[in-house]
This record gives structure tokens, C-alpha cells and sequence, in this order.
């Protein structure tokens, strides 16, 4: 049945910045907002266009190669200024691998130190080797485990009062060392996790969804869906990578 509320998710340069199947995640929060009568208008913002941010609810931005992700950089540098006004208003924004890296102060692309957008305290240098496999990661936004794939050389150091995502179950996370992966800033999500992330964690989409309602609407709950079919993939992934899994099968 209609509710008769919408959400406005702005798409950020989806022919640079879409590895692993990123925009995957575009159409797990159209079709979980749709399924609950919930109006998603996706805008995708291109080369050579400005973002405008107002009237919208969620922002995502993928993951690219490092030219890629430093095309985007020099591009949203422009238009920093309203992407900061849009977080500290309680924005709803994820990025994924070489757009979380962007989220912060800088970033090392070769030896050269890459401005980033600075709109959460953190910091990305390089490190080898490359952080590459599956991974879990355990956070207070989802009720199952994180689960998917990492690749990367940066390490990403989180500034003081900054939370992370999540605790690394299995993996790597930001930086192979701390056991923390991504991080988490009023309404932003920073994660190295592709995959894509969303379909098979659909706690982290409802989270994502539910926060963009409260800020538009002072109300995010959300009706439950039958994710049957998401819960097994998390599920299968989780035991085969943990070992053993939380219905008794081995």
C-alpha cells in the first residue's frame, strides 16, 4: 500500500565509480523503498554536472581505480562546501572503497598526498601489500554480520571521536592492524566493502532507508520484509568464512 512518502537518492558519477558491482547497491534501496510503498526517485549526477543537493535524502558514492577516484576528488572539491552542509544536516550518505577514502582529509594516490572532501576526521595513506579477500565485520547498524569483499592499498586511520562501522571479524578492514573497518559519522557510512554491499546485508540498507525518513519525515520505521533469500546469502557467507554457522550446519 502507498505511503505516500518519498526519498530523492542522488547517484554521484556511476560511469567512473561503480567496481565490483557498486551500483548494485543503487538498486537493492530503490527496490526495498518500493516494496514498502515508499515513492525513490534516483538522480544520477555525471561528469561536468553539479550535484544538487537540495531536496535529496541519500547520497551514494562508488568505488573507483585510482584515476578514476581522482577525477571525482578534483570534481567534488567544487561543490565541497554543499556536500559538509549536507552531512552535518543529518544527510544520509555512503561510500564505498575509493569513495570513503574521499570522505577524508587526504589521500595517498602514489607518493603524491591527494586532497580529499574532509567532511569526516580521517586520513588515508598507503601500505602493502593490497588488503584483498572476504570479509565480516560486525556493527551495531546491522543485526547480521557485514559481509562481502576488500580490496585495496590504503589504509584509512580514523580521527579521535570518530567511530568505525564495525569490529573485523574476518579480514582486514581500514588498515589490516586495528580490527575496526569503515566508519560511521552522523548519518554517513564509510566502507571498504564491495560486493556490492547491500544485497546481501539488508540491515545496512533498512539503516540507510530509515535515516533518511527520520531526517525528511521525524519517523523512520520501517515495515518488515520477507528477506529470506537475502538472510541465506549473508548467511552461507558468514559460515563459510567464520567456520560454523548460527543454525547448527557445518
Amino acid at each position: 500500500m502507498a505511503s505516500g512518502r518519498s526519498l530523492r537518492v542522488l547517484h554521484l558519477y556511476p560511469e567512473l565509480l561503480n567496481l565490483y558491482g557498486d551500483s548494485g547497491n543503487i538498486l537493492v534501496l530503490r527496490k526495498r523503498m518500493e516494496w514498502r510503498g515508499l515513492a525513490c526517485d534516483v538522480r544520477e549526477v555525471h561528469m561536468g554536472e553539479r550535484a544538487t543537493l537540495a531536496g535529496t535524502d541519500l547520497v551514494f558514492i562508488g568505488g573507483g581505480s585510482d584515476r578514476e577516484q581522482r577525477i571525482v576528488c578534483d570534481e567534488l572539491l567544487a561543490q565541497r562546501r554543499e556536500l559538509a552542509s549536507f552531512v552535518e544536516d543529518g544527510g544520509v550518505l555512503l561510500a564505498v572503497c575509493g569513495g570513503y577514502q574521499l570522505l577524508g582529509h587526504s589521500y595517498l594516490m602514489g607518493e603524491e598526498k591527494v586532497r580529499g572532501l574532509s567532511l569526516v576526521d580521517l586520513y588515508t595513506d598507503r601500505g602493502s601489500p593490497r588488503l584483498i579477500g572476504n570479509v565480516v565485520v560486525e556493527s551495531r547498524i546491522a543485526p547480521q554480520p557485514i559481509v562481502g569483499y576488500e580490496n585495496h592499498g590504503g589504509r584509512t586511520h580514523l580521527g579521535k571521536g570518530v567511530e568505525s562501522l564495525g569490529r573485523v571479524l574476518r579480514g582486514h578492514g581500514n588498515d589490516g592492524l586495528s580490527g575496526e573497518e569503515g566508519c560511521l559519522y552522523r548519518n554517513v557510512v564509510g566502507t571498504y566493502v564491495h560486493g556490492p554491499l547491500l544485497p546481501k546485508n539488508p540491515g545496512v540498507a533498512d539503516w540507510l532507508i530509515a535515516r533518511a525518513l527520520e531526517r525528511r519525515y521525524g519517523t523512520g520505521e520501517l515495515e518488515p520484509l520477507d528477506d529470506a533469500d537475502e538472510l541465506a546469502a549473508n548467511e552461507t557467507m558468514r559460515a563459510r568464512l567464520l567456520g560454523t554457522s548460527r543454525f547448527g550446519r557445518h
